[in-house]
């Protein structure tokens, strides 16, 4: 019995796709071949391919949130972090870190997953239920709504910046090898002469990247607090 096609079957075999051809070599051709259907009957569920990237991204939003809205144990892409007010004592300081650690862990698992998240456009609310909770619980440690809101997108964008940033980096999930464009010994013989400390921050940059965004993050969450929860 043929599989029957729907938008969330079409968006995983995308994402199982990903890791073989990266979002440039991801056309609804490819996607067709995979699920043994003619292109145009995917055209039926996506007039164009950024419809195609909100659904995968929807896919991976869910992904995400499973261990928050109990839509499974979290084995398919979290870290097991949960980050609503139950888990975390309603701190926000722990809750956002969560979020976006499990954010990045999620994405780390697909080529070019930053890429294919960032900018996209949500198709099931119900998933925004994990920010609501996060909101509020801001809202209760004294951050205005307005600030709260800027608070997250502030390290949203961190995150899906670093997680681009590093794919570039470690194109390959789970591959521990550097692209060579980013090989450190070539960037001291080429630009060391005349920018040796630029030279020597590409140890930090593009060395240990788990440990920079950790770094980068805690810099972020203590600056949200300075900022938007204590400043003027």
């Amino acid at each position: 019995m043929a599989t029957r096609l729907d938008r969330k079957l079409v968006a995983e075999t995308a994402l199982g796709l990903l890791n073989d051809v990266g979002l440039e070599g991801l056309t609804l051709r490819r996607i067709a071949k995979e699920l043994d259907v003619k292109a145009p009957a995917l055209y039926w569920h996506f007039k164009n391919k950024q419809e195609l990237l909100d659904e995968m991204a929807t896919v991976l939003l869910g992904q995400m949130t499973a261990p928050v809205t109990g839509a499974g144990d979290g084995s398919a892409g979290g870290s097991g972090e949960r980050f609503n007010d139950g888990s975390a004592g309603g701190d926000w300081r722990a809750m956002l870190t969560a979020a976006c650690r499990q954010t990045r862990h999620t994405l780390l698992r697909y080529r070019d997953g930053g890429k294919v998240f960032g900018g996209t456009r949500l198709r099931d609310q119900a998933l925004l239920r994990p920010m609501e909770t996060l909101l509020t619980a801001m809202r209760g440690a004294g951050f205005t709504t307005e600030r709260a809101a800027r608070a997250w997108f502030t390290t949203y964008a961190y995150t899906i910046g670093y997680v681009i940033e590093e794919q570039s980096v470690f194109p390959v999930p789970g591959d521990s090898h550097r692209d060579p464009a980013y090989d450190q010994q070539e960037r001291e013989r080429s630009v060391g002469a005349d920018y040796p400390l630029t030279a020597a921050a590409g140890v930090e940059m593009f060395g240990d990247t788990a440990r920079g965004f950790e770094d980068g993050l805690r810099a972020v969450v203590a600056g949200i607090e300075a900022a938007l929860l204590h400043g003027e």
